[in-house]
């Protein structure tokens, strides 16, 4: 079975966003959760969040940010053409799924998002939306142009605050001041929901442990083969190993040891560099 790309859009600067035509996945698919795409037979496989699904019209929505030889290679692709694979939902969905309504409307929940964090981060704001739950949503980034889904969370409803780095967009300055500021306005959140550049889910996370707020972060980044065979995402969590694939991708932000896990994720920076090189024909490597 082939999986047919029906739109694509360009959202910023080498971040594309694709519908594609997968009605199983559809189905069963669920805020936190994630697929394993595979553009041709060949092809590596790319662990990619679900952005969002549409059970009636069998569409589900991922983001690609065009950074290595495969993101780049599927970012070329338009509509019309297909995916050799789309395996999923994969992962454990987001916590909150699994609690009431009611539960859920006795809590207040602040969502990080930066950069392309944003697209993950999105389905989980929807999924409260739609049961009548507002949420606070921060969304960071380095610019006005990469700040995305900036419409989409507006439609929603939800109480959204846009911060940029150079502050060419929104407030300036970095998503941890935005939360130190609505904390000191007063604003009380059960738990915050963070999603990310790992460096960005670091800190966030060390402010929210000494202001006393659960926090929540996914770890997607550092998923490499998807299933837990490789072993190349495990990550420790309170002083256990955990693979980020099969327990996650989200964990208690406060238990993750960061630095472990960015070391992790820089493990095959220099080969993927090569392998980039090569597609491009460069035979400076």
């Amino acid at each position: 079975m082939m999986y047919r790309i029906v739109k694509k859009e360009v959202l910023a600067e080498n971040i594309y966003l694709f519908d594609v035509k997968a009605p199983m996945v559809a189905k069963s698919a669920k805020p936190g959760q994630f697929v394993i795409v595979r553009i041709d037979e060949k092809g590596e496989r790319i662990p990619l969040t679900i952005c969002d699904y549409d059970n009636n019209k069998g569409i589900v929505t991922i983001v690609v940010q065009a950074i290595g030889a495969s993101t780049m290679k599927l970012s070329r692709l338009n509509v019309g053409e297909k995916l050799c694979d789309f395996a999923g939902p994969l992962g454990k969905p987001s916590e909150f799924i699994h609690m009431t309504v009611e539960e859920l409307k006795n809590k207040k929940y602040l969502f990080v998002a930066g950069g392309v964090g944003a697209a993950p981060v999105y389905p989980q704001v929807k999924y409260l939306n739609e049961l009548g739950i507002k949420s606070d949503v921060i969304v960071g980034a380095r610019n006005k142009e990469l700040v995305i889904f900036e419409n989409e969370f507006k439609e929603l409803g939800c109480n959204l605050y846009i911060c940029t780095d150079d502050g060419s967009y929104g407030i300036k300055g970095r998503v941890t001041d935005v939360i130190n500021s609505l904390v000191n306005q007063g604003e009380k959140y059960d738990e915050v929901v963070a999603i990310g550049p790992m460096v960005m889910m670091k800190f966030v996370s060390m402010l929210t442990k000494k202001l006393g707020i659960k926090t929540t972060v996914s770890l997607n980044s550092i998923m490499v083969d998807g299933t837990g065979m490789c072993g190349a995402c495990r990550v420790t969590v309170g002083g256990e190993t955990k693979f980020t694939c099969v327990d996650g991708p989200e964990f208690d932000g406060h238990l993750v040891d960061f630095d472990v896990a960015m070391k992790r994720q820089n493990m095959f920076r220099d080969e993927e560099v090569r392998r980039l090189h090569h597609s491009e024909g460069c035979s400076c490597f």
